[in-house]
């Protein structure tokens, strides 16, 4: 009976290899493997987060900037072809997310990054609120002063012999700004690293990143059952978050109440001792929003969208942050650069408070930080899947098609730039007349482009403009091996030599 059943599955392979092989699309997208199916589990099981970026830039050199691979429940393509990337994040229709990130729904529920059709269109335009330009005002505040803790925190580290891994110093200190500007309340992270909080969100990313690149187990039963622990830590994780979460949102909603019930000095005496701030966060943006029929939001919806604020907000930062960090310390010639616009801005006084002002000032600094998310973009692949059919320039992409993005490749496109493997901030000072606008997307673009784009720079921009005004940074420590886990990380660390600036 086994056996009968295993035949039949394996001429439903071969079958169904054979008629989609007859398709117009695979004659114009190259297949991966001429094997039905096994051939493609084979060449995708060598792809591990350390070797992902190299695998691509093999396969892109190999069947050029698009292939395919067949699937059990349909057919992925990848692509770094920005005419294909352009049609496709440009489209209304095709805004529904790649299955494998669908693992991340038990911690995200239906928030903004899983959604789609009329629940996201909802969502997205209750949220475009909360980065109104007053809000991101506000937010430099946050920004700066954590900043200053963490240029604190790296003191105790600079003028040794030894290099520091930035990486994890910078994922505290985002942790904090996201936890404050996102719910309003402070966890602290940077001096108390050990907290239940700050342990199961680090916990819950660094499993979900590895599950997201085995797709074996981003079915729960398959990970429950290959890897029994690593589900009990995450379930235990996501269950400490959302119920940190779920007690913030019913202790801020009491506050606004409050608030909008008494000036009283008594009640902000109250809620300054709570930890929770004066400023607007996002959570009150969504406590004080309605849907399109006058309703308040849920506490349900309200969680899914701090959570996945807080998802989105931290890795990425952290990752960005850091890789920008990594290339000044490489390339002294452009910090020196970089430094000598701060210092012509803010003079050498370090206590000068950082404003919304003075970042829009820094162009030296926006042309870094472009050639720094070029190199490294903190989401090297995005992914979309097809409900219905895609027609791009000279092919068309039939429905259920998991569709893959290669940003690394696009914005490593000699075709588009000149030199791409090297740091060059000054080429972003003029427009690139060759580069299709869809070749320089480190957010993505279109319809689904990262919402708190405008958040992510301002914060890259302070806490820049923070570290140089302090220290130098020297290239120190084994180089950077990139490891892709979502958000993109380093296998050997982001390390670097700190040496406190000197005024003279």
């Amino acid at each position: 009976m086994l056996s009968e059943l295993l035949l039949t599955v394996l001429l439903f392979i071969v079958l169904r290899h054979f008629c989609m092989s007859k398709q117009e699309f695979y004659k114009r997208i190259p297949l991966v493997s001429n094997i039905p199916l096994v051939g493609c589990i084979f060449v995708l099981a060598r792809f591990q987060p350390d070797n992902l970026h190299l695998k691509f830039n093999e396969f892109v050199s190999r069947f050029g900037k698009s292939f395919c691979a067949p699937l059990l429940n349909g057919v992925m393509v990848v692509t770094a072809e920005p005419r294909y990337v352009e049609e496709l994040l440009s489209s209304q229709k095709h805004i529904q997310k790649n299955q494998l990130y669908w693992l991340l729904r038990g911690w995200l529920g239906d928030g903004l990054l899983l959604s789609s059709g009329q629940k996201w269109q909802t969502m997205r335009k209750v949220i475009t609120p909360a980065f109104h330009f007053k809000i991101l005002e506000q937010f430099v505040d946050v920004f700066e002063r954590q900043s200053r803790v963490f240029v604190r925190k790296l003191a105790t580290l600079a003028d040794v012999e030894t290099a520091v891994d930035i990486y994890p110093h910078v994922g505290l200190m985002t942790l904090d700004v996201i936890a404050e500007t996102a719910m309003g309340v402070c966890v602290n992270a940077q001096h108390d690293c050990k907290s239940d909080f700050v342990q199961a969100v680090n916990d819950v990313t660094n499993i979900v990143a590895t599950r997201f690149i085995r797709p074996i187990l981003a079915y729960p039963r398959f990970f429950k059952l290959l890897r029994p622990q690593q589900y009990e830590k995450q379930m235990g994780g996501i269950e400490i978050m959302h119920t940190f979460t779920e007690r913030i949102i019913e202790e801020r909603r009491v506050a606004l109440q409050n608030k909008s019930n008494s000036k009283s000095a008594a009640i902000h005496s109250e809620l300054a001792e709570n930890g929770i701030k004066q400023r607007m966060a996002l959570l009150d943006v969504l406590l004080q929003s309605t849907t399109t029929d006058g309703q308040p939001l849920t506490d349900a919806q309200i969680r899914d969208e701090v959570n996945t604020f807080m998802f989105e907000g931290h890795d990425t930062t952290t990752s960005a942050i850091s890789f920008c960090l990594y290339l000044l310390s490489r390339h002294t010639d452009c910090q020196r650069t970089l430094f000598e616009e701060i210092r012509a801005h803010f003079g050498d006084d370090t206590k000068r408070p950082i404003k919304l002002c003075d970042l829009q000032n820094l162009n030296y600094l926006n042309c870094v930080i472009k050639e720094a998310l070029r190199l490294y973009p903190p989401i090297p692949v995005i992914g979309r899947w097809l409900k219905e059919e895609l027609i791009l320039p000279d092919v068309t992409l039939p429905p259920r098609t998991n569709v893959l993005i290669l940003l690394w490749q696009i914005l490593r496109d000699s075709d588009v730039y000149e030199d791409p493997e090297r740091f060059w901030p000054e080429r972003h000072a003029t427009a690139n007349e060759r580069a299709n606008p869809f070749s320089n997307i480190p957010f993505s673009a279109g319809p689904r482009n990262c919402i708190g784009q405008k958040f992510a720079i301002f914060e890259i921009r302070t806490v820049l403009v923070q570290v140089l005004r302090h220290f130098e940074l020297l290239p120190m420590g084994a180089p950077v091996e990139p490891s892709i886990k979502i958000v993109l990380r380093s296998k050997s660390g982001v390390n670097m030599g700190l040496k406190r600036r000197v005024y003279e």
